[in-house]
Parts: C-alpha cells; sequence; structure tokens
C-alpha cells in the first residue's frame, strides 16, 4: 500500500471499552470511540463516512446503534430499534444499514435519519450474523436456530407490496446444527458463493443463486471468523482454540471432494483466547486477527509468522472489521473522504475524483440533517411567499380593475356635462 494513497483502516469494538482504529500498514491507533459497549459481530463500517456499532445499555439492558463519524470521539446519533440487536451490515454506499434482532428479525434502517424501513422475521431464534454479498443485491443473515435467510436488498429497503416473510425470503435453508457464528460472501470467481462458518465446527459452501450445498470444511474447533484471500484460491479461519487456520481451495482429487474435507494448516502461534475474527488487509499481504482476550496480531500471509501486536487497548473485543477509502482528516482525529473544494482553470468547482454525492455525504450527519431541516423551511417559506405574491397580485388586479371603472364612470360623467 503507497504511502499517498488512502490509509487502510482496522477497527475493533469491545463489550467493555471503546471502537479502535488502527492503521493497518503502521499498525499506529489512529482514532478511538467511546461509549457502546457492543456483542458479537456489532460492529460495522458504513459507506465512506459512518462507524455503526451495536449497543447493549449496562442498566436496562435496551437496545440501541450507535452512529460515530470520523471527526468526533462521541456518538452523534443514537438510533432506536425495535428491540436489542447485534450483528450488523451496511451498503457500502452508506445510505442503507441492517441490524439482527434477538427476536430472529432483521431490521432495515435509513441511515443518517435511523428510520426503520422494514421488520422481516426471518429466524426463529436470535439473529447472529448478517453479510451484504459482493454487489450489494443480496443480504444473508445466519442465526441460533442454524438457518440461513438470503433476502433481496431492494425488499428491504424499498415498498416491495409483499407482507408475508415468505414472500420477500429468497432462499431459507438449514445449514447447520448449532449457531452460524459468520458468513461471508465470495469475491472474483467465487462471487456466487456464500461462506457459512458454525459452532458445529464446520465451514460450508454454499451457492448464493440456487441456495444450494457445494462443500463442507471441517475444523477441530469452533470457527468464529472466516476470511477469503483477494487474489490466491485461499481461506483463513478464526479458531476458538486461539489458533487461525488455513486452507486452499485447490482440490488434489475428486475423492477429497466427495469426502467433504479440505487440507488445513494450523498456524503455530495462538492468542490467549479464542479469536472471534479475521481480516485481509494490505492487497492480501496481510491477514489481521482479533482475539477474547484483547490482542490483535498482524500476520506476514506468506509465512504464517506474527509481525506486529497492535497493543491490548481493551480487556476483550467483540469485532474486528477492517474499512478502506477514508482519509485522515487534518484536525488529527479521523478521517476526511475528500480534499477540500479549488476553482479549477474554468472557474468550476473542482471536487478531484469525489463526486458531490460523496462530498456531502462526507460531512457530518448532523450537518445533513440541519441542512435538510433548513431546505425544508426554505421550502416553506418559498411557498407561503409565492402564495402571498399570489395574493398581492390578485389584490392589485382587483384594485385596478376598480380604478378603472372609476375612470371610465368619471369620463362618462364629463361628456354629459
Amino acid at each position: 500500500m503507497s504511502s499517498s494513497s488512502s490509509p487502510e483502516i482496522i477497527l475493533t469494538s469491545s463489550p467493555d471499552g471503546p471502537i479502535v482504529a488502527y492503521d493497518a500498514s503502521s499498525g499506529t491507533t489512529i482514532a478511538q470511540f467511546t461509549g457502546s459497549r457492543s456483542p458479537r459481530r456489532g460492529l460495522t463500517v458504513v459507506g465512506k463516512t459512518y462507524v455503526a456499532a451495536s449497543h447493549i445499555s449496562p442498566t436496562t439492558a435496551s437496545g440501541s446503534i450507535h452512529l460515530y463519524n470520523w471527526w468526533s470521539s462521541s456518538a452523534f446519533h443514537n438510533l432506536p430499534v425495535p428491540e436489542p440487536v447485534a450483528p450488523l451490515a451496511a451498503t457500502q454506499g452508506g445510505l442503507y444499514l441492517f441490524a439482527g434482532g434477538i427476536s430472529g428479525r432483521v431490521h432495515s434502517l435509513s441511515v443518517p435519519a435511523g428510520d426503520v424501513l422494514k421488520s422481516l422475521p426471518a429466524h426463529n431464534k436470535p439473529v447472529t450474523c448478517l453479510c451484504v454479498n459482493d454487489d450489494e443485491s443480496l443480504l444473508i443473515s445466519g442465526s441460533d436456530d442454524g438457518t440461513i435467510v438470503v433476502v433481496p436488498v431492494f425488499q428491504l429497503v424499498g415498498d416491495s407490496g409483499y407482507e408475508n416473510a415468505p414472500d420477500l425470503i429468497l432462499h431459507k435453508f438449514a445449514a447447520h446444527s448449532d449457531s452460524v457464528t459468520a458468513i461471508v460472501s465470495g469475491t472474483g470467481l467465487c462471487y456466487s458463493q456464500v461462506i457459512s462458518c458454525s459452532m458445529d465446527s464446520t465451514c460450508k459452501f454454499w451457492s448464493l443463486l440456487r441456495g444450494t450445498h457445494l462443500r463442507t470444511v471441517l475444523f477441530p474447533c469452533t470457527i468464529s471468523g472466516f476470511a477469503l484471500h483477494p487474489t490466491e484460491p485461499e481461506f483463513y479461519a478464526a479458531g476458538s482454540d486461539g489458533s487461525v487456520h488455513k486452507g486452499s481451495f485447490m482440490i488434489e482429487s475428486r475423492k477429497v471432494v466427495s469426502q467433504g474435507s479440505e487440507l488445513i494448516m494450523t498456524w503455530p502461534q495462538k492468542h490467549g483466547g479464542a479469536v472471534v475474527s479475521v481480516v485481509m488487509v494490505n492487497g492480501g499481504r496481510n491477514l489481521v486477527s482479533a482475539s477474547e482476550d484483547g490482542s490483535v496480531w498482524v500476520w506476514e500471509v506468506g509465512e504464517g509468522q506474527v509481525i506486529m501486536a497492535l497493543g491490548n487497548e481493551m480487556a476483550s473485543i467483540s469485532d474486528l472489521v477492517s474499512a478502506t477509502g477514508l482519509r485522515r482528516h487534518s484536525k488529527g482525529h479521523g478521517f476526511e473522504v475528500g480534499k477540500s473544494s479549488s476553482a479549477n482553470e474554468s472557474g468550476d468547482c473542482d471536487l478531484g475524483r469525489f463526486s458531490c454525492e460523496e462530498l456531502i455525504m462526507s460531512m457530518p450527519a448532523r450537518h445533513i440533517i440541519e441542512m435538510e431541516d433548513v431546505l425544508k423551511v426554505a421550502a416553506q417559506d418559498r411557498s407561503r411567499a409565492i402564495d402571498m405574491l399570489e395574493s398581492a397580485i390578485a389584490m392589485y388586479k382587483k384594485l385596478l380593475e376598480l380604478i378603472l371603472k372609476e375612470a371610465k364612470k368619471g369620463t362618462h360623467n364629463s361628456k354629459k356635462r
């Protein structure tokens, strides 16, 4: 990753402490976000502008979603939800956020307003993980009941005309014999596949289009997270035994395929607690693993060795995610999405490679909401002004008619004399 490009960011959340953001190349702590007590899978990046974290109140056990921007360490918006939620996922454009509830419902929300657009009863037990596929057309959810549900995103964010859950769901199938811990959507040649991990110590590959089972990989322990290499036919799994397990898509024989097994290699260094999540960074050169014991390690993928420890910023870690396309903010906390605008040779505003929409989305949400309120008031004032002008014109027209009428009377009387 070149120094001139936007830094890749690693974020960790905790049920006991702050959300911490690190530079993926240097390991430097570059931001902290406070006030959230986030459960497993309760952290996501929303577009290029926001960070969302599920929050469970330690006093009332009620749930909400905290929305942060890159300019402040505290949440600027607390999104109310119908029930406590844990897993979160968002569209890359940052317009929609999805949350999995303890009732088994999946809630879709608009961002940054936080309006609940739809609540879909997808599962019979709590939702444990969510994933938006690579082209953002599908939302995939997993549950404590072992099922996986695939729903078209447009069914969750628009007025589809359907109210019954079966009409909204594309696929629903019993995937595992225990709780689903993570779901990853394939990319590149595997874009039509989705991988699910479970407490039953298996990871399963599914056809995203047909909803059919393709293969099963058996591990020596529970798997809580899964990462695909962006360019190589390799995958990495987060083990409850504190290890990172590496596997390959390259199958040596049809016999191995029919047995549903893969060649799995376990890297020698182990965390002091269960690994909760793994993510690929720096173009696939490095893997980052985070453990319940609070440790965050950066691995060199080729050698399978830890090259950097990111410090013990908190007692435990509940989730780990990565973010790209963000720029560090000039004031020292957080990041900026675009450069300051300047005049080009034609006299127009030069936004560089960022569109007006991206520039607007880079603003803090409270400013966007305030702008919307101002625009609404301005529209109302404009409407009132037009109404007043129309009334004044009508009144002047009547006055003119009366003046003309009186003038005609005066002329007529003068002729009589």
